[in-house]
């Protein structure tokens, strides 16, 4: 059973001003030397936005009955990760938008040097505060896991491969297992790794538990990427924040563009039922997750 829509609005609205005090509280000041860089820094990461992957760790944390003070930095190096990927993407050399949460683009409202600089040290910083930050438990073990999780998400075998894919392919018509294999790696690492990450901070979880999970994450994070496509093809840009239909714009071989809306749409609901289903070991303990996952798919930008 998920929660009543106005309990879980203001849950996601606790969730993401805990997030933005925690990310506010570790990004650098924007006096510090080099001003300019901070301040782009603190520009990209605190100009709004969803918080979907801290708000998903969050919701496997209470599944799992951790208290939110023992995963708030890990949730934190995920939003910086997240955003140094869209400061960068946002790039005249990838898919070059001027537009992002509603305002513009790291390299529009500064310049294109900035913007690379402000997405490697956002990086850099997300594993400092793995490594570092007191806040998360101390077991050497739980932080080297949490380290690796984040690190696989977003390499060659995650998020950053996945957006190579997807570079190579504009203009290119891939069939839907491939379009399903690039979401995979390019949203779907991510978003798992949100998942993960949680399960990584017990370290003695049922080996069952952590397979439910698992079977949590992976369809939730197609599904995902699915809803942003529909989103992209039937939002106009002043709902999204960012510019709408852009994908067909570039060619880009999505879910609505190789199915159409309808089946796109269906893909979305058998993707949540099989993520929901999953679920089961947990019992109402999972409830949290349940409730995200049902906005995940409801959303409307």
């Amino acid at each position: 059973m998920s929660a009543a829509p106005e309990a879980l609005t203001a849950q996601l609205d606790l969730w993401r001003a805990r997030m933005e005090a925690a990310l506010s509280r570790r990004l650098p000041p924007a006096e510090r030397l080099p001003e300019r860089l901070h301040a782009a820094m603190r520009y990209s990461v605190l100009g709004g936005g969803k918080r979907v992957r801290p708000i998903l760790l969050l919701a496997t944390a209470r599944s799992l009955g951790l208290a939110e003070d023992e995963v708030e930095a890990a949730a934190c190096a995920l939003e910086l990760v997240h955003v140094y990927s869209l400061v960068h993407d946002d790039l005249p050399a990838m898919d070059d938008d001027d537009l992002r949460r509603g305002r513009p683009t790291c390299h529009k409202a500064y310049d294109e040097a900035t913007a690379l600089l402000v997405g490697d040290a956002l990086q850099s910083l997300a594993f400092e505060l793995l490594a570092r930050d007191p806040q998360l438990p101390d077991s050497p073990a739980v932080r080297v896991r949490l380290v690796g999780l984040l690190a696989e998400a977003i390499g060659s075998v995650g998020m950053a491969g996945g957006q190579a894919i997807d570079l190579e392919s504009e203009g290119r018509r891939l069939d839907i297992e491939q379009v399903e294999r690039m979401h995979s790696l390019k949203t779907g690492a991510l978003i798992r790794a949100s998942v993960m990450m949680g399960a990584a901070c017990v370290p003695d979880l049922d080996a069952r538990l952590e397979r439910a999970l698992a079977g949590f994450a992976a369809p939730i994070g197609l599904a995902f990427q699915i809803q942003d496509d529909l989103l992209d093809e039937l939002g106009d840009t002043a709902t999204l924040g960012k510019t709408a239909q852009s994908d067909r714009e570039r060619g880009k071989s999505t879910h609505p563009a190789i199915l159409g809306i309808p089946a796109s749409q269906e893909r979305v609901r058998r993707l949540s039922a099989q993520a929901l289903e999953s679920l089961a070991p947990f019992g109402a303990k999972a409830d949290p997750l349940r409730a995200v996952a049902d906005w995940l798919l409801a959303r409307r930008n």
